[in-house]
């Protein structure tokens, strides 16, 4: 593609100033848990508290970053803070500050509260649900499959036992639990597939005549930005890998009461899928992904992507971005929240990366490489070219996409 282009990408969560979203419009599905009237409530009350936390409270926490915080610190260093890890520490003691982080950490464990309450009050119908979908040909788990230590350390998004733990054989819950309450904790989201949907739109105006025949999804949890991909292509075989069973069965039933029936879920690890043969994916792509593996996992998983990607396969990435110059240390400081008080520990780290090095690293060329941001949660169109990512996308509310062809 030649140049930069600008795509339209109806996104599903609200942005500021959209009508409100209601718990009830999210999308249902035959394995969604049921839920009550004041189950609903919950969650619309956590999305609403979520929108005023990112929204009046974090204006707050400007002003009182602009007005108290940094004259302080000048004061004290007789310089400003050097970079977003002194401007952080330096809201530690600062009341609005230490109120914003209260209230979002608050939010996201009664978020995983309610959604444990609907998911474990449910579990062995909805362990008899998602069995009913299962088949030894679609659902290919691994109970010797060691889960990694960047997993197994920590509760990702406070959820009790990450994507892995099982509470009863067969066990689904945690998959539920990450569905059912999935629009409190992004805003609003009906269908909770806005990257999905972006990237699908993305790819239909990127390579408009693209035809997969094979589709690989690393860290696919429960299909929420698979499904899309799946539908766009129906006659393409497409693969969701992920190391945590409870999801995978979940997302197999869900897909399934969709009505898509081209999706296979593989339990494995994405640093080692020797299971597959070289070269047999079209496209490779991961949503949401990185930004919760080691450096270690993600120098792995892309050199296996080079070794399964097909000549003129895409592989792609979407996630979090970087930081420009435009931004300031305030903007920089507060998106690196969720690495110290949501448990995404390298969701900083990732931040300080050049995602594109890991391509070049594991074998893909400078000249193939492209890119998207944003894609999904974010506002206004996509806007995609060719070679890196440039930081003023990158530092873009929503997702980017890193990209190459092989």
């Amino acid at each position: 593609m030649d140049g930069d282009v600008s795509i339209a990408v109806k996104t599903s969560a609200p942005m500021a100033g959209e009508p409100m979203q209601d718990y009830r419009q999210v999308l249902k599905h035959g394995i969604m848990p049921r839920t009550s009237h004041d189950d609903a409530e919950r969650f619309n009350f956590l999305y609403h508290l979520n929108r005023h936390v990112r929204g009046p409270v974090m204006a707050a926490c400007r002003n009182a970053y602009e007005n108290r915080v940094e004259p302080a610190f000048e004061k004290e260093k007789g310089r400003k803070p050097k970079n977003r890890h002194e401007a952080r520490k330096a809201m530690l003691t600062e009341p609005m500050f230490q109120f914003y982080s209260s209230l979002r950490r608050a939010s996201m464990e009664q978020r995983q509260q309610a959604g444990r309450w609907v998911a474990l009050s449910q579990a062995e119908e909805l362990r008899e649900r998602a069995a009913a979908y299962a088949d030894d040909d679609a659902l290919q788990l691994n109970p010797a499959l060691t889960t990694p230590r960047y997993v197994t350390e920590v509760d990702h998004h406070c959820m009790p036992g990450s994507y892995y733990t099982e509470y009863m054989e067969d066990d689904v819950v945690n998959g539920a639990n990450y569905d059912v309450g999935f629009f409190s904790s992004f805003g609003g989201a009906p269908t909770m597939s806005g990257p999905g949907e972006g990237m699908v739109a993305w790819l239909k105006a990127y390579r408009p005549d693209f035809k997969p025949k094979r589709i690989l999804d690393i860290g696919s949890t429960v299909g929420h930005n698979l499904a899309p991909m799946a539908m766009a292509f129906p006659d393409a075989e497409v693969v969701a890998v992920d190391v945590g069973a409870p999801v995978l069965r979940y997302h197999l039933a869900r897909a399934r009461s969709m009505g898509i029936n081209n999706i296979r879920c593989v339990q494995a690890d994405g640093a080692d899928l020797s299971m597959f043969e070289d070269e047999s994916f079209d496209i490779i792509q991961s949503c949401l992904l990185l930004h919760e593996i080691s450096y270690p996992a993600m120098r792995a998983i892309f050199k296996e992507t080079y070794r399964l990607a097909a000549p003129g396969a895409l592989v792609y990435h979407a996630d979090v971005g970087g930081y420009s110059d435009e931004q300031s240390l305030f903007e920089k400081a507060m998106r690196d929240w969720d690495a110290f008080y949501n448990n995404e520990p390298f969701m900083s780290t990732l931040k300080d990366i050049d995602v594109f090095d890991f391509f070049a690293d594991a074998g893909f060329k400078e000249d193939e490489f492209f890119h998207a941001s944003p894609l999904g949660y974010g506002p206004g169109k996509a806007q995609m070219g060719e070679g890196r990512l440039p930081p003023k996308l990158a530092a873009l509310p929503g997702l980017n996409l890193f990209g190459s062809r092989k």
